[in-house]
């Protein structure tokens, strides 16, 4: 499963995200290819060393869903025309659960 995103230059920096299979949650990927459960554990990445990590993060499709990337700063922060979704991807849902009904 994939979702058109804008594409972003070779040298701007990004992180590699995907929602977890089993949970549904937003994960990141951590300069050592693990999956993280926060943004701020996400490592930017550029260049060829991105676009191979995007590449194994798909071969990861029973393990993660539609992975893609996201605009980061130099220090992983997540920055770009995308701010507003991947914030709220990041910080969680925007309603509240249980007896808000």
């Amino acid at each position: 499963m994939t979702s058109v995103r804008p594409k972003l230059k070779p040298e701007t920096p990004k992180a590699v995200t995907a929602w977890e299979t089993a949970t549904g949650r937003s994960v990141w990927m951590r300069a050592n290819g693990s999956w993280a459960e926060t943004a701020a554990e996400a490592a930017p990445f550029t260049g060829e060393e991105a676009e191979a990590r995007l590449a194994a993060a798909m071969e990861q499709e029973g393990l993660v869903t539609d992975p893609y990337f996201m605009e980061v700063t130099d220090s992983g922060s997540i920055t770009g025309r995308e701010t507003i979704r991947e914030t709220i991807r990041a910080t969680g849902p925007t309603v509240a659960y249980g007896d808000a009904l």
